[in-house]
């Protein structure tokens, strides 16, 4: 049985046929913004930028005190993405979201709340462009910017841990809007 695995051979990162960081700045973008609503970890910063670029999303809006590009402990877990994922930072996440909802966003906050969509049912449509709002690691989504929330989305979890980490919850949501989207 173990013979199967060793026919497929695993790839070198030259063998990936990844963008260069020009082609992707031409590429086409799925039409969602990133919001980090006081995330306080550079790490998880790093990780939503490289999430960001590997799901091609437009843009990340950091807001508060969230760590802002360039910083080493970014770097460390964004490897060069803070150069594909263009960003631009608000004092203010309410005054974030009423900019995107103006620009015609809709705001999709990712928070365990009374009344929620879960993941899996979301239906996002192509001609519509989203904000996805991720939250402080203790505290969340400040309850103003739920608010103004088109929608609530939530990640349906079984074990005995109240949340994910908010680069986990990233990656899951940006992975199930992108999917729907393609």
């Amino acid at each position: 049985m173990h013979y199967l695995c060793a026919m497929n051979k695993k790839l070198k990162l030259w063998e990936l046929d990844r963008l260069s960081p020009a082609e992707f700045k031409d590429t086409t973008k799925f039409p969602i913004t990133i919001v980090l609503d006081n995330i306080r970890s550079f790490s998880n910063v790093g990780a939503f930028f490289r999430t960001g670029d590997s799901f091609a999303v437009e843009r990340i809006i950091l807001c508060g005190i969230t760590p802002l590009p360039p910083h080493r402990e970014i770097q460390k877990t964004a490897l060069g993405a803070t150069e594909t994922i263009p960003w631009e930072y608000f004092e203010n996440t309410v005054d974030a979201c009423l900019a995107l909802q103006k620009d015609g966003y809709e705001i999709h906050v990712l928070e365990q709340a009374e009344k929620t969509t879960f993941l899996q049912d979301i239906a996002p449509v192509k001609s519509q462009n989203y904000a996805l709002v991720f939250g402080n690691e203790v505290n969340g989504v400040d309850q103003a910017v739920i608010d103004l929330a088109d929608l609530i989305v939530e990640i349906p979890q079984f074990g005995t841990k109240h949340s994910l980490n908010v680069s986990v919850c990233a990656g899951v949501t940006m992975w199930e809007y992108v999917r729907r989207l393609m």
